[in-house]
């Protein structure tokens, strides 16, 4: 990846231990940019190291954004970010200095580039009747009745995409209308000729390695004391921040129901399954966006 032709706005996304936060830095300090966060755990102060916030370090290396701005007694949704993040690039452009967003959080991606459409909450009601005939009768054959329905986005959703599809048909349910047709009147909140979008995608193999090493150092690093502070708050174990990877095991741990190395591996295994399945999504969504190994050479 070079900087040569830069946009204003570079998107670096990329799977939980890929490397794209140390792409970011080294963008920062080559094209002298301000790194704004999109990843949803980041944007809370509680957990600095179980969430590889970057280090204090590297906020004084180059200007960041979002990271630990919110109290993990809220619950920040994409629409927050979102609110959040569009000030804070149309502040970066005002002062004359390119933006570097970098997470791993899909959906605050789509959001940016995509737009948020303004579609009325989904009663629950509608929602779990839609899980249940998508249990019920298996993806084929919900795919047919959503065609029925809203063909648009039954031929945009990925095969395996459960939470798409059922989204997509309850949406429809509730409110009598496409989710394609709310999305084809979303205003994109960038200009797609501002922005250049590149996923870091190493092997897999690396990637879960990483994962598990760097649990490994987070649990030695101060992440058990973050979580024992996070719930002497005593906080509503529904809130986001309560459901960030390696809460519950360790949570579990410091309550003496597992022992370390136990809490270690749970966490561990969490974070690689998640892994892949952001690997997954960024594979299946972002197509037309460029691939970087992140300097990792693929050895198959």
């Amino acid at each position: 990846m070079t900087s040569g032709d830069a946009p204003p706005i570079w998107l670096i996304a990329g799977a939980t231990a890929s490397g794209k936060s140390a792409l970011a830095m080294a963008l920062a300090a080559q094209i002298n940019g301000d790194i704004v966060n999109a990843d949803s755990m980041q944007v809370y102060a509680d957990l600095r190291v179980l969430t590889a916030r970057p280090s204090v370090d590297d906020e004084t290396r180059a200007p960041h954004h979002l990271f630990g701005n919110v109290d993990g007694a809220s619950a920040w949704s994409v629409g927050h970010w979102l609110r959040a993040a569009s000030p804070v690039l149309r502040q970066i452009a005002a002062r004359g200095r390119p933006a570097i967003v970098v997470g791993g959080t899909g959906l605050y991606f789509r959001a940016l580039t995509e737009g948020l459409a303004d579609i009325p909450p989904t009663p629950p009601a509608v929602r779990d009747a839609a899980t249940a005939r998508y249990d019920a009768v298996g993806e084929t054959a919900f795919r047919a009745a959503l065609d029925q329905v809203d063909p648009v986005s039954e031929a945009r959703i990925s095969s395996g995409d459960r939470q798409r599809l059922i989204r997509a048909f309850e949406v429809h349910a509730a409110t009598g209308r496409c989710l394609s047709d709310w999305r084809s009147t979303t205003r994109a909140p960038l200009d797609g000729r501002l922005w250049r979008g590149v996923v870091v995608d190493p092997p897999r193999e690396v990637v879960y390695r990483r994962c598990d090493e760097r649990l490994s150092a987070m649990f030695d690093g101060g992440a058990i004391d973050e979580v024992a502070a996070l719930t002497a708050r005593g906080l509503n174990r529904g809130l986001p921040v309560m459901k960030a990877l390696g809460v519950a095991p360790i949570q579990a741990f410091l309550a003496g129901d597992m022992t370390r190395e136990a809490a270690l591996a749970a966490a561990q295994q969490d974070t690689r399954r998640y892994a892949k399945r952001q690997l997954t999504w960024f594979r299946n969504q972002t197509t037309d966006w460029e691939r970087s190994d992140g300097g990792v050479k693929n050895p198959r």
